[in-house]
């Protein structure tokens, strides 16, 4: 009797220490870090249209998880064995395999920096981002010109040129053109004081007109305290229907500018040379920063119509054509090839 007792305990409770034994070595391996004393970091990809299946396994085959099968079992109770992101991790066989599951179900990338300096040109940022690996340049850049971009993301001009505002910015590898657009673009209004737009009114000018001033303001001088004046002479110049004669202006409009200005540059007709067109270039220059754009809202009160580089990251300026020509011959030689702004003596 007492042997039958005990074969019928042992009938029952060996299947349940059985089970139990199961579930703890199931939550061992599918909860516990592959190596909780390697803190090592691995930058781990899960390409495009990869399966759960495959990533689970280049997970097992690099160290970073202990079984595959665990690792989907594991995502499979979770339900997210289908909602994982491709992308660029960085994981360590010390994370506990729920973490590592989440940072690819939430899209937790590594970002890559890149920094857009003021008076950089929109096609200075294509060879940044492909340097830290982000986005190709040429897939960037074509997105630069895109008519569906900009008309999607409200730009009234033929390029996001003066749009995307400066600062530094993090991506992961493989965002796309228009993402990193939107974004920039999202800064630039989020940089966009609300008084601004009141001052546009009593300006009588665009917001495209003022990043175009902007721009130049910020490509002659990238000093905040000196940009107020600097704006003054171009307001004051476009208020007395003169033309503003700035040099980077003529730059811009010159194909693979190779760095020397020449007479023959300053001569030849582009819509953006604004020593033979009137009024602002039909667009921005470059992409200004904040301080550029307040002066062009907030130009100083002077009477200057022309500056001059002192050659010391300076500028001098004059309010008659005289007093120019003077600071001229002071502070330069050659001034033609000097590329100091709104120097010419002939009106």
């Amino acid at each position: 009797m007492v042997r039958k007792f005990i074969l019928c305990v042992l009938y029952i409770s060996l299947p349940l220490l059985a089970a139990f034994a199961t579930v703890v070595v199931l939550r061992h391996v599918t909860l516990n870090p592959m190596n909780v004393d390697n803190n090592e970091i691995l930058t781990f990809e899960v390409p495009d249209h990869a399966t759960f299946g495959q990533v689970a396994r280049e997970l097992q085959e690099k160290g970073i998880i202990r079984y595959d099968w665990a690792f989907k079992l594991l995502a499979k109770i979770k339900r997210k064995d289908t909602s994982i992101m491709s992308g660029e991790y960085e994981l360590s066989p010390s994370m506990p395999p729920m973490e590592i599951l989440d940072r690819m179900v939430t899209g937790k990338m590594v970002q890559r920096r890149f920094t857009v300096k003021e008076g950089s040109s929109i096609w200075e940022i294509g060879p940044l981002l492909a340097k830290v690996g982000i986005i190709p340049r040429v897939e960037f850049e074509a997105g630069l010109t895109n008519p569906n971009f900009l008309k999607e993301l409200k730009i009234p001009a033929p390029s996001f040129e003066g749009y995307l505002f400066p600062q530094t910015y993090q991506f992961p590898r493989g965002t796309k053109a228009k993402k990193i657009l939107s974004t920039m673009i999202d800064q630039l209004n989020a940089n966009w004081e609300l008084e601004w737009d009141a001052r546009l009114a009593e300006l009588g000018m665009t917001k495209h007109e003022i990043l175009t001033l902007a721009s130049i303001v910020e490509k002659e001088s990238g000093d905040a305290e000196e940009q107020p004046m600097i704006a003054s002479v171009f307001t004051n110049r476009l208020k007395k229907k003169m033309r503003l004669q700035a040099d980077p202006t003529v730059i811009y409009g010159v194909p693979n500018f190779n760095g020397n200005l020449t007479k023959e540059d300053l001569l030849t007709h582009t819509p953006y040379n604004t020593y033979v067109v009137d009024g602002l270039p039909p667009g921005p220059i470059a992409n200004p920063g904040e301080s550029a754009i307040r002066a062009a809202l907030y130009s100083a009160q002077s009477d200057n119509l022309y500056f001059v580089a002192n050659g010391q990251g300076r500028h001098i300026f004059s309010s008659t054509l005289a007093e120019h020509n003077e600071a001229v011959l002071r502070y330069q030689k050659n001034p033609a090839k000097k590329g100091s702004t709104v120097q010419d003596s002939k009106e």
